[in-house]
């Protein structure tokens, strides 16, 4: 019988994913990652992860089920793999997606290593994404359930980690998902999806930095593309580009954030017209494959978790960087998020916007 480590956030996706697993006759540990302390941060427990009620629903589902249950502290690798990375983007003048460091550096690093400890052949996760293979060749698809698809924010995933993943709820929808909950009588079967970002309360990006880099950053100036200064601007990690919201500025024709300068301490704004580009560089790029292709591949590619898909033209730069030229002009491309392409609904790659 094969053994798998099921992720229980506490949530009903990995908790019915977890029954999934066992009713598939997977010998099952339940495992639930503490990354963050909520209450720490001023984080209401029903709007994230990590709190001591959803551990308690995950141990609970994991006891029903009857599969031993662990807890593992992640909290130190958290803070330097994903709070810092976060502090350090920001204070760079890129807006980056924790979201995607999380899925990389611990749900898909560190519990692989918890893994391969505990004898496990396999991870499985309440993630809505599919994997298929052909000959021995793996590839990421999207979840069936376009409102609630994840494979954007799993872009990183090698050969090596899909060969040992399992996704059970790829193949359905969110519903179905709560109707299985209902039907086990998981305790949290009409609990509410947390927000995605547990360490960053209300949204309040620029109050977390500053809380825990003991810094404060200093206001400066708003200027157009021509150096004219607008208005002073209240620290430039409270700023990200497309923003619109918060600059103070009156004017007939509002202004947008385009570009922020560090080194000269400025925000530079444009009217919404002048945010639209073709051109994307990426760094960072991993092919889902293993390797990248030999010329320039056709496909569509979004620029954030929320974008649409566009068709575009990917262009390789050596194994790691990628351009990416859309047919037609994309709004605010943004500096540390993800731009990840696709061949219909299968993953190619992803990595990071320069």
């Amino acid at each position: 019988m094969k053994k798998a480590l099921i992720a229980m956030s506490g949530g009903v996706d990995s908790s019915v994913a977890a029954k999934l697993m066992s009713e598939r006759g997977f010998s099952c540990i339940g495992c639930t990652m503490k990354l963050f302390n909520n209450e720490d941060a001023g984080v209401k427990p029903s709007k994230a992860c990590c709190s001591l009620e959803d551990t308690e629903d995950a141990r609970s589902v994991a006891y029903s089920i009857g599969m031993p249950y662990y807890v593992f502290n992640f909290t130190d690798s958290f803070k330097e793999e994903v709070i810092a990375r976060f502090i350090r983007a920001y204070e760079e003048g890129r807006t980056p997606n924790p979201c995607i460091d999380c899925n990389r550096y611990e749900k898909f690093g560190k519990l692989y290593e918890r893994a391969r400890i505990l004898g496990c052949d396999c991870i499985a996760t309440g993630h809505y994404a599919r994997i298929e293979s052909t000959d021995g060749q793996y590839f990421l698809k999207k979840g069936l359930d376009p409102a609630k698809d994840q494979s954007y924010v799993l872009y990183f995933l090698t050969q090596e980690m899909l060969s040992r993943t399992i996704f059970p709820l790829g193949g359905m929808h969110k519903t179905e998902v709560r109707a299985l909950a209902e039907q086990y009588g998981f305790v949290n079967a009409e609990k509410p999806d947390s927000q995605d970002i547990c360490f960053v309360p209300d949204g309040d990006y620029a109050s977390v930095i500053e809380t825990n880099t003991g810094k404060t950053y200093p206001p400066g100036d708003f200027t157009d593309e021509e150096g004219n200064v607008l208005g002073r601007h209240k620290g430039i990690i409270h700023y990200t580009v497309g923003q619109r919201r918060g600059l103070g500025i009156s004017s007939t024709e509002p202004w947008y954030v385009k570009r922020l300068d560090v080194p000269d301490n400025r925000v530079i704004l444009s009217r919404n017209r002048d945010l639209f580009s073709k051109e994307v560089k990426v760094s960072d790029f991993n092919w889902i494959s293993g390797h990248a292709p030999e010329g320039p591949v056709r496909c569509t590619a979004k620029i954030r978790y929320r974008h649409k898909e566009q068709p575009a033209t990917a262009f390789p730069e050596g194994e790691d960087k990628v351009k990416i030229l859309f047919d037609e002009p994309v709004r605010a491309v943004t500096a540390g998020q993800a731009a990840v392409i696709y061949d219909g609904d299968t993953v190619l790659g992803g990595g990071v916007i320069q």
